[in-house]
């Protein structure tokens, strides 16, 4: 099974043979073409107005120097494009933003996928009140 982007002999990334530096030049258009289907598909419809205004933002970011602030969001369908990489989101998870730093690796995935929106529940010992049947621990 082949990667859609792997590291060459000298440890530059590539996302389907181009390098990020290429990636970061390219138009739009030409970029959503080496994208997934369901990205490429989602944005040749059009993006959403909150979309296109977190792409502004982004680009607005990138032209500052000022990156330690992150861009909050509640848009977790927002596909992750080149001229993301570097930048630090603050991604809504239902409950509290928490920030995800763009890496070239994110390229191609959503941003709701770097924060995810369930924990794991790790039960404790039954409490006060339980049922005899809920009170049975194994002694495994």
């Amino acid at each position: 099974m082949s990667s859609d982007y792997r590291t060459g002999r000298e440890g530059e990334f590539t996302y389907r043979g181009h390098t990020l530096e290429e990636l970061q030049e390219m138009e739009l258009e030409d970029v959503v073409e080496l994208l997934p289907a369901r990205k490429r598909r989602s944005i040749e419809r059009g993006l959403s107005v909150e979309q296109e205004k977190l792409l502004e933002k982004a680009r607005e970011k990138d032209e500052e120097t000022t990156a330690n602030t992150p861009i909050r969001t509640h848009l977790r369908n927002m596909p992750i494009l080149p001229e993301f990489v570097g930048l630090t989101f603050a991604v809504y998870n239902g409950q509290s933003f928490e920030r995800v730093q763009v890496e070239p690796e994110m390229i191609g995935h959503y941003l709701g996928e770097f924060q995810l929106t369930r924990t794991s529940v790790e039960h404790g010992q039954a409490g006060i009140g339980a049922t005899r049947s809920s009170k049975f621990v194994p002694l495994k």
